[in-house]
């Protein structure tokens, strides 16, 4: 039972959900090209965004450090 009620261990409580949309700044750009932004701290993988950008994104797919989003019109 040892490490059981670990704080750390926090799920997949990330202050974004899926299908949810968020206007960011990209700030940096990934080895595969993503853009990367960041909302409240969490990593956002951006396809299609270049680094400098503001764009409105929905978010695709989060896992438990990262997220994967799309820019949207």
């Amino acid at each position: 039972m040892f490490g059981s009620n670990n704080s750390s261990d926090r799920g997949n409580s990330s202050p974004i959900n899926e299908g949810g949309e968020y206007d960011v700044h990209i700030e940096d750009t990934g080895r595969d090209g993503d853009g990367i932004a960041r909302i409240e701290g969490f990593v956002v993988f951006v396809s299609g965004a270049k680094e400098g950008e503001e764009v409105k994104i929905r978010i695709n797919s989060v896992r438990r450090n990262f997220a994967f989003a799309e820019v949207v019109d």
